[in-house]
């Protein structure tokens, strides 16, 4: 089967013709919400879970399939040069909020969604700058100056900016003052020639004209209930007002501005798209009738957003792969997994709040005197005091320039899990400076693939060159699209002091006969049945958190915004201790120890004889005497009746839990009714 570049290498969006082709990628994102604030969206209404999961896409409106604490990218969407950013919301708790209080209006679920929104971009994307726009409202605050359209906004920032603590502390009580300061009125009235719509796209649009479509990403987010805003009026009006804002909407498009539309379904009747929006997002046939299951859907898969930084799907570099007799290529390099870390340190004044810059100047030892000159490094050699300068000792460290240089190719046989030495980067070729790079990455790629070899090649910065490996990947393609693109998988291969070979271990335990105890086989199958008690279904490292970096988040939030208590943060990655209390894993557990210690083991008195007590041994005997003497000190029964519990702290209510024997993880509800339950209140 030959390999053509214009159908395999290439991304759909890479069109030659297209201007914005071989354009440096967009750096951020402008995104403004448009909250409709009609009447309709304030009326009460009981919202269930598939239409919260519709209804609520907020920033939500792009599922990102990220979820702990390393950002797992889709090579092929990576590889995208347009592309829709993730914005992130805590989906798991808003739902939580919603089905515990049923009676919400939709206007509550927009402001709700956007207010989770802002606080998950100051973590996750804290440059990029949003707006927050309300048409159908009475009052008007625009530059345009035009009818029912209020853009919401708090002093010393511009209506289009990066989010601030002032603009999320406001905005989170916006409800509250809405009615009195904003107001809610139908600007879409028969008889009447205002377009509260029309307006709305208008204000947007002019709030976007800020940068460039080439260098930023800009969105309008749209949230209504009303799934036909021209519906009570009749004839030409109507017509003329449906066109004139289609036209409006595609003038918008073709500057580059998305419209994204976060339908939200009345309780009596689900949005009807196909009566207004379908033309306005250009929806047509399996689109338009995907749309809403499709939102539905994205939101299910997210379970609970987490505080995360979320790092863009962009090309890292761009490298010059060397081949043989002055035969190059250029190729992009994409990074595929990396670890989230904390944000670095920014030293403030403590006067005026602004970020201070360092500098560096170097005295005199002898004088005093401030040195000018640029600083000289000295090497004795001989007796002598040899002079580099800072430029020379550069150059001198300069091992590798960068590129990218074939040695040769081994078979694949050749390479072992534990040359792996961190995450590899996801080659692809690029015809931007380096004219054919695409032909000739093909011919490799599909020579590699023939013979079964991997490429090595010399790589790295100046300060580290190493060695790395080349492994093709074959294109994989279902009925749904395509599953992994086409490519080369670079890894980076270890020096020798990085392998650790295994040592024979000192100490082996033998029995009396001075013998190695093996495992018998009703002891393997006691511990296979344990291990398939405690075996995790769809195991995942995404599902675990780093709590580290979540308590990091919770604080940087309590202290932006004042809060008065810091959100708790789940420790994902303790033992669970309610599940290993469970009656099967319990059991399994107890004939695993029967099989191998036998009936007659004392588990105290062999520590006793061996005097082999550890230190984790006397601290939880430590931590268990100190619950029981101060477990006493409180009424747990009149609390429980008087509702009292809730006003304890998580250490009391632990004292509690651990003086009978009970677990201790969970939030402060699940300590609470676990203590209800164990007094059988």
């Amino acid at each position: 089967m030959e390999l053509d570049p214009d159908d395999i290498f290439r991304d759909e969006d890479d069109d030659p013709e297209n201007e914005f082709y071989q354009e440096r990628e967009a750096s951020k994102e402008m995104v403004v919400y448009l909250v409709d604030a009609s009447p309709k969206m304030f009326s009460a209404t009981a919202l269930q879970g598939k239409d919260i999961s519709i209804c609520s896409c907020i920033a939500l409106a792009h599922c990102s399939e990220n979820s702990g604490d390393f950002l797992y990218m889709d090579v092929q969407n990576m590889l995208e040069i347009y592309f829709e950013f993730d914005l992130t919301v805590d989906v798991f708790h808003f739902r939580q909020h919603i089905q515990e209080n049923q009676e919400e209006t939709h206007f509550h679920v927009a402001v709700s969604c956007i207010a989770q929104s802002l606080k998950t971009q100051i973590i996750n994307r804290s440059y990029d700058e949003v707006a927050i726009c309300f048409f159908n409202t009475r009052e008007k605050k625009n530059l345009q100056d035009l009818n029912c359209v209020y853009v919401f906004n708090v002093a010393e920032r511009d209506d289009l900016d990066r989010p601030t603590a002032r603009l999320i502390k406001d905005f989170d009580c916006i409800e509250e003052s809405f009615t009195k300061e904003i107001g809610s009125q139908c600007g879409i009235l028969s008889g009447s020639r205002d377009n509260s719509l029309y307006n709305a796209l208008w204000v947007a649009q002019a709030l976007l004209r800020k940068g460039s479509a080439k260098t930023a990403d800009k969105r309008i987010l749209l949230f209504t209930n009303e799934d036909d805003p021209f519906g009570s009026i009749k004839g030409v009006v109507k017509i003329d007002m449906t066109r004139t804002t289609l036209q409006r909407a595609k003038d918008a498009q073709d500057l580059g501005i998305s419209i994204e539309l976060l339908p939200l379904s009345r309780p009596d009747e689900e949005f009807n798209i196909s009566l207004f929006y379908s033309d306005l997002l250009g929806l047509e046939g399996d689109d338009a009738s995907q749309f809403l299951p499709l939102a539905g859907e994205r939101l299910e898969d997210m379970k609970d957003q987490l505080r995360k930084r979320m790092l863009k799907k962009r090309k890292v570099r761009r490298v010059t792969f060397s081949i043989a007799n002055g035969i190059s290529l250029e190729l992009n390099t994409y990074a595929l997994v990396r670890p989230t870390l904390p944000g670095t340190i920014t030293w403030l004044d403590s006067v005026t709040n602004v970020p201070l810059q360092s500098e560096r100047s170097f005295l005199c030892a002898d004088t005093g005197a401030l040195i000018q000159e640029p600083a000289k490094r000295v090497q004795s050699y001989k007796n002598e005091d040899i002079k580099f300068s800072v430029e020379e000792l550069s150059e001198i460290k300069r091992v590798s320039t960068g590129h990218l240089r074939l040695l040769g190719f081994k078979p694949l046989s050749c390479l072992k899990d534990y040359h792996n030495l961190r995450p590899s980067t996801f080659l692809f070729p690029s015809d931007e400076e380096v004219v054919g790079s695409t032909c000739i990455f093909i011919a490799l790629h599909r020579s590699m693939l023939r013979l079964n070899r991997y490429a090595v090649a010399f790589y790295g910065s100046a300060t580290h060159p190493q060695l790395v490996a080349l492994v093709a990947q074959d294109e994989i393609v279902t009925a749904s699209g395509q599953v992994e693109p086409p490519g080369m998988h670079m890894i980076y291969l270890p020096y020798s002091d990085d392998i650790r070979h295994i040592e024979e271990a000192r100490y082996i335990h033998t029995d009396e006969n001075n013998e190695t105890p093996r495992a018998n086989d009703d002891q393997i199958r006691k511990a296979t049945a344990l291990m398939r008690r405690v075996d995790l279904k769809d195991f995942s490292v995404c599902q675990f958190s780093n709590p580290a970096l979540q308590r990091h988040y919770a604080v940087l939030q309590a202290l932006a915004l004042d809060e008065d208590e810091m959100p708790e943060v789940k420790d994902e990655t303790a033992p669970d201790e309610e599940g290993m209390a469970r009656t099967g894993v319990v059991n399994a557990l107890e004939e695993f120890k029967l099989s191998v210690y036998g009936e007659n083991y004392d588990e105290a008195k062999e520590f006793e004889t061996n005097g082999k007590v550890s230190e984790a041994s006397r601290k939880r005997k430590a931590i268990a005497e100190n619950a029981v003497k101060e477990c006493t000190n409180y009424d747990w029964s009149d609390l429980a009746d008087n509702g009292k519990l809730k006003d304890l702290t998580t250490v009391e209510l632990k004292y509690y839990l651990t003086a009978h024997g009970l677990p201790v993880a969970g939030r402060k509800e699940a300590l609470i009714n676990r203590i209800l339950a164990h007094l059988g209140k």
